[in-house]
């Protein structure tokens, strides 16, 4: 590669790596600025970020919405992890043509718009008293075909000897998978994990119509609610933003590498 074309694909990198990261630092640069600031475009950081927080906390439950969003993802995150995997797993280890008959109509699901089932599921589950609750919050995305699909490309790079000693040695197919197959499938996990609390972090409009209530509150839902009314305080606003991305970024960034391999390994 001659210096030129080197020049050029790094000067190409950068730029693209400068329109990334761009949005994140205005996020931030606004989170400290006034509203006022905000909407004239400054760029760099102010010294609001105090008084943003304490206008926040003065008109939205923040430690009420975040601990909604916490426990409404990490309870969704752990059972979808379970009940995708096990399903995921079933349909390639006992397969057959009925599971494959089966896989395909959970596939074609994918193509179903969520939008078009919300009217009849809200309807279900107020009947049935679900409303405002985390059984009503995490039912309707407690499994995905997107992760049962991933899993079970993954299960195809399971060693089905391993599976046949084990059950030789007289292992239950329960101890299988749970001593044998998950260990192994660390990093398909990891990259499962990321997406589903993602997912049920930044969630908004099924929250937005089954709670009715103050108390049950998401994040999304408080950040939504900061652009309601006349005037809007885009300080506080981004301040809320910034709080909302943080937890998913973290997430993402302390698994970005078992997420890279888990992806990776379940499309091969």
């Amino acid at each position: 590669m001659t210096k030129g074309r080197k020049f050029a694909m790094y000067l190409f990198l950068c730029i693209m790596s400068f329109i990334s990261v761009f949005p994140l630092y205005w996020m931030v640069s606004a989170a400290t600025n006034k509203s006022v600031d905000v909407t004239r475009g400054r760029l760099i950081p102010g010294t609001y970020l105090i008084e943003n927080f304490k206008n926040l906390i003065a008109s939205q439950n923040i430690g009420r919405a975040l601990g909604n969003s916490f426990k409404y993802a990490i309870i969704l995150t752990i059972i979808s992890l379970i009940i995708c995997s096990l399903a995921g797993y079933g349909f390639e280890i006992f397969h057959d043509k009925a599971k494959d008959a089966v896989m395909s109509v959970i596939l074609l699901a994918m193509m179903v718009p969520f939008v078009a089932t919300l009217i009849p599921l809200f309807q279900m589950f107020s009947k049935v008293g679900w409303l405002n609750s985390t059984i009503g919050f995490i039912l309707p995305t407690i499994s995905t075909p997107f992760l049962i699909m991933m899993f079970r490309q993954s299960a195809r790079s399971f060693p089905h000897d391993i599976i046949e000693a084990a059950r030789i040695d007289g292992l239950s197919e329960i101890r299988i998978f749970f001593q044998m197959f998950i260990p192994t499938m660390k990093s398909t996990y990891a990259a499962a994990m990321t997406i589903t609390f993602m997912n049920a972090w930044n969630n908004y409009l099924w929250p937005k119509v089954i709670m009715t209530d103050e108390k049950s509150m998401t994040m999304p839902m408080v950040v939504a609610n900061l652009t309601q009314g006349y005037v809007t305080d885009y300080g506080m606003l981004m301040l809320a933003v910034l709080i909302c991305t943080l937890p998913t970024a973290i997430v993402f960034f302390c698994l970005q590498k078992s997420f890279a391999e888990g992806i990776t390994g379940a499309v091969k």
